[in-house]
């Protein structure tokens, strides 16, 4: 008779693949299948780049068991749900919010983590987040969600199981502004198309969010003392579109969404140029009296409000009054660039008029770089949107600025105006700052990129997304995405954890987080993207 070989080996395998599934949590029918673990995402392959970064212990891993442990004011319960709502659709765990055990457990505790910082500990009882304010947590479930499978984005129940790398994690940002700007001007955007944006930034971990909500094509937001800014000047956009404006109702939602993600909205009013939706709107913004027609094209400094005309002043505080009084953020930003159609001293007058207005209804002054040609207000800040080319009396002009004590906000249109081709065959964008990979995009270092601005004076980095060719969603997330994360990163990290070799690596690893979120970004051929 032919011997048995194969008994003895198949018992081997079956008791083999019973170990398996059972290391890897398959406890019965009903149970979501689960994959055998790989090694968990290491603790240093977050955006952005943490401050300090401890490997070592077990990984802690999220089971059915698991519970979100809530320990502070209903704040920190917000926290907890919103880290809820992440992690239930994916994991089919019910995780819930509880005041004892163990599991994930988010916590408010006084330290060296300042206004936004955070320490994660993870090992093989749980994963502990602290922080001094509700802020840090928010921002260190970011980082929590970055060490956990990238299928942890989804909304349906996937495949775990759901590690995470045992060590620590002590972090703070480098600067205190780290912004995202929409321009809602040149095309306009729907809250829900905002409120999408909004967590696709708060990703990683920028706190402001920088709306152009006036421009020379459409005015977005409606202020009852003149109510045609928005239903005549608002009803148009680049192309002849139908345009649209937010009514107060609408912004309050967004002020009240982005607050939940912990943004500050910073709203602009573009003036004295790209004023022409308003000048449309009411004819006696103009010198001449005369209104002009809807422009709806790409120019730029043609217009301006009338730099004599009390009315002018008038008009100011109105809009400043009324959209101070919807902003509970610090800032207002008053636009200030490419007024080619206003005179020097016609400009340094409309700030000096313009500025205590900003004051009088408790908000800081933010203006274009432009701004430091005139007299910025005590405490101003600055954005400088120049080039590497700009000259040198103009990059000096906003040197002695910042040395004078006004706050500089660095976006650099051939670094991080998002809006930029990254090559030439990129469908949309354009390319007058020149063509920004994601290289360029990111290689540079905020604290010395503008010869002779103290280091001190540098408050921090915003990406602009311009949107003369922007019309949809998928249009924001192609050009904003890879280049947004390493412009937050900038703002993020410090000095010494910046470098392309090692971000490239890390900026890699959140391509297939995108693709779970459904973020339809740019496949730069300069970053190593894993396999589909």
């Amino acid at each position: 008779m032919r011997p048995n070989h194969g008994t003895t080996p198949r018992t081997f395998r079956i008791l083999g693949t019973l170990l398996l599934l059972a290391a890897a949590g398959i406890s019965g029918v009903g149970a979501a299948p689960e994959v055998q673990a790989a090694t968990p995402s290491p603790l240093d392959r977050v955006v952005p780049a943490p401050a300090s970064v401890t490997p070592g212990g077990t990984p802690y891993r999220i089971t059915r068991a698991t519970g979100i442990r809530v320990d502070g004011p209903a704040e920190v319960r917000r926290v907890g749900a919103y880290l809820a709502g992440i992690l239930r659709p994916s994991t089919g765990y019910p995780l819930p919010l509880t005041d004892h055990g163990g599991g994930i457990r988010l916590r408010l505790q006084n330290g060296d983590f300042g206004a936004e910082g955070y320490r994660l500990h993870s090992g093989a009882g749980g994963v502990t987040l602290t922080a001094r304010t509700p802020a840090g947590l928010f921002h260190g479930v970011q980082t929590l969600r970055q060490l956990l499978p990238a299928a942890v984005e989804k909304k349906t129940v996937q495949r775990g199981p759901w590690r995470i790398a045992g060590g620590t994690i002590q972090d703070r940002p480098r600067y205190a502004y780290r912004g995202a700007m929409l321009d809602v001007a040149r095309h306009f955007f729907t809250v829900a198309q905002v409120k999408r944006y909004i967590d696709q930034v708060a990703l990683y971990k920028v706190n402001k969010l920088h709306l152009h909500l006036s421009d020379d094509q459409g005015w977005r937001i409606a202020v009852d003392s003149w109510p045609r800014l928005a239903t005549h000047g608002g009803a148009t956009q680049v192309g002849g579109g139908p345009g649209g404006y937010y009514t107060k109702a609408d912004y309050r939602e967004i002020v009240r969404y982005a607050a939940s993600r912990y943004l500050e909205v910073v709203p602009e009013i573009d003036m004295p140029g790209h004023t022409n939706a308003a000048l449309s709107s009411y004819a006696e913004l103009n010198c001449d009296g005369v209104a002009p027609p809807p422009y709806t094209g790409t120019r730029v400094g043609f217009s301006s409000l009338c730099v004599p005309k009390e009315v002018t002043y008038d008009f100011v505080d109105d809009v400043i009054r009324e959209l101070a009084a919807l902003t509970p953020g610090r800032y207002l930003h008053i636009g200030g660039d490419e007024a080619h159609s206003t005179s020097h001293p016609d400009y340094v007058a409309f700030m000096d008029r313009v500025q205590p207005v900003v004051a009088r209804y408790g908000k800081t002054v933010i203006g274009w770089h432009q701004l430091t040609g005139a007299r910025p207000a005590r405490g101003a800040l600055a954005q400088y949107w120049g080039l590497d080319r700009t000259g040198a009396a103009e990059k000096e002009q906003v040197a002695q600025a910042a040395r004078n004590g006004t706050g500089i906000v660095l976006s650099p249109a051939d670094r991080i105006y998002l809006d930029m081709k990254y090559t030439a065959a990129t469908p949309i964008g354009t390319k007058w700052a020149g063509l920004v990979e994601v290289q360029r995009s990111y290689d540079w270092d905020p604290g010395t990129y503008l010869a002779g601005v103290p280091a001190s004076a540098v408050r921090g980095v915003e990406a602009p997304l311009w949107t003369e060719t922007v019309q949809t969603t998928a249009d924001i997330e192609y050009l904003s995405f890879p280049r947004f994360a390493g412009a937050a990163e900038l703002g993020w990290s410090p000095a010494a954890r910046l470098g392309w070799n090692g971000y490239r690596e890390r900026l890699a690893a959140q391509g297939p987080r995108w693709d779970a979120l459904g973020i339809r970004y740019y496949h730069s051929p300069q970053v190593p993207w894993p396999a589909p």
